[in-house]
């Protein structure tokens, strides 16, 4: 059984957190006590019928607002397939915690009030889920039935949303009229909307296929720990621990260990303490190597049939994490790709991003909160990558400011 991370995003007050929770709750994936929890909830909030947003909002400020602040993750399955649902805040101010919720996510659930249509929130996180790559975006027009399951209203909002995905990084896009608190195309087909016969959301959720959308032809291997017993039994034992970012490693494929360069070949693969004879991507293993080769945490063992770019100069996409400092050509930050870590300097920002009309400014001479730009940097050490389009693993880094040591910035390297 595979796993899915999905995002839901959208304005303040598109259902995002109903929409999880009728999931949740139609899908008997509720807990009883949860359940008695979440009654004693709604009565308390005089909300009339069980308030299943309640169950993804977990903060007091949330439940007291009516609104999304942090990133929710709730876990739960079908007979089908395994789920991590990632509930990301709509309201402006928090855009960065969608970014952190949407970098893992195989596929985005866009919400859209069924009464306001497209809107700034739609624009600006469908770009989001562009930048960051997520191969597949179920647009979900909520609250159908507040507009008489109208399927003239559905069609023109659909028509303006394929216009607005025309300008975006989308490869596979399906569009569902809902209503999650109903319960209407959710789990089960509606009976109000007979004029739509495509596919429920659940149903999806459940079909679409990830595995596709992970690199599979670039040998990627990031070294979190080398493992030397040296004990009497493994004296000379030397094994390199990680995750297979992408591509395959097999038992006597030739690799090459970057930045050094240094050439080898796979003399053994140990996956749970068992020898075998190739791991794939997203697979943690132990690889030993035929040679003995000066390799630590932060080095990249490749295919030595595509090597990615090594390189002290990069330009990445980066959206900005900070409340409190802005970025500035000459600031200094810590580079973290993967398991390597290296310092960093901005040389400069290209262009920022306009996130509600995805026009370029340019002359930008610093970056606040939330704020998306094309910046260069310079690192100390150079570091191993792809383009974040053609491989998210090793593509992507964040920022960390030196002195308080929180993450300030969120890149796709290009």
């Amino acid at each position: 059984m595979d796993l899915l991370r999905f995002i839901t995003a959208g304005s303040v007050d598109d259902g995002k957190s109903t929409l999880i929770g009728r999931l949740l709750f139609d899908t008997k994936n509720i807990l009883a006590d949860q359940m008695e929890a979440i009654e004693k909830a709604s009565k308390t909030r005089n909300a009339g019928e069980i308030d299943l947003a309640l169950l993804t909002d977990g903060l007091r400020s949330e439940r007291e607002q009516g609104i999304t602040i942090d990133v929710a993750y709730k876990y739960f399955q079908t007979p089908n397939r395994k789920f991590i649902s990632i509930d990301a805040p709509g309201h402006i101010q928090y855009t960065r915690n969608m970014v952190t919720g949407a970098s893992n996510a195989d596929l985005a659930i866009i919400l859209i009030d069924a009464r306001h249509g497209v809107s700034e929130q739609t624009r600006r996180h469908s770009l989001i889920a562009s930048m960051l790559g997520i191969p597949h975006v179920a647009v979900a027009i909520n609250k159908m039935d507040l507009v008489g399951n109208s399927e003239d209203v559905f069609l023109k909002i659909a028509s303006d949303y394929k216009e607005l995905a025309k300008k975006l990084n989308i490869k596979d896009l399906t569009i569902i009229p809902v209503s999650a608190l109903i319960g209407d195309n959710i789990v089960e087909r509606s009976t109000n909307m007979p004029w739509y016969t495509g596919e429920t959301l659940l149903s999806v959720l459940e079909n679409v296929n990830v595995l596709k959308d992970y690199n599979s032809e670039d040998g990627r291997f990031s070294v979190q720990y080398v493992v030397r017993p040296q004990t009497e039994a493994l004296h000379d034992y030397r094994g390199y621990a990680g995750r297979v970012q992408s591509g395959t490693f097999k038992k006597g494929d030739s690799i090459k260990v970057l930045p050094s360069e240094f050439e080898s070949k796979i003399a053994k693969i140990e996956f749970g303490g068992n020898e075998v004879d190739q791991a794939t991507v997203l697979e943690s293993v132990t690889i030993l190597l035929e040679d003995d080769i000066d390799i630590s945490r932060g080095d990249t063992i490749v295919s030595a049939n595509s090597a990615p770019i090594v390189s002290q100069d990069i330009d990445a996409l980066i959206c900005w994490m900070d409340d409190k400092k802005q970025l500035k050509p000459g600031n200094k930050y810590v580079l973290q790709h993967g398991t390597a870590r290296t310092r960093c300097s901005v040389r400069g920002i290209d262009y920022q991003i306009d996130i509600s009309t995805y026009e370029q400014q340019d002359e930008v001479d610093s970056l606040k909160l939330n704020d998306v730009a094309k910046v260069v940097l310079r690192t100390a050490q150079p570091i191993a990558y792809d383009p974040y389009q053609s491989n998210r693993a090793t593509g992507a880094a964040i920022l960390i400011d030196e002195t308080s040591n929180i993450t300030v910035g969120a890149c796709m390297i290009e």
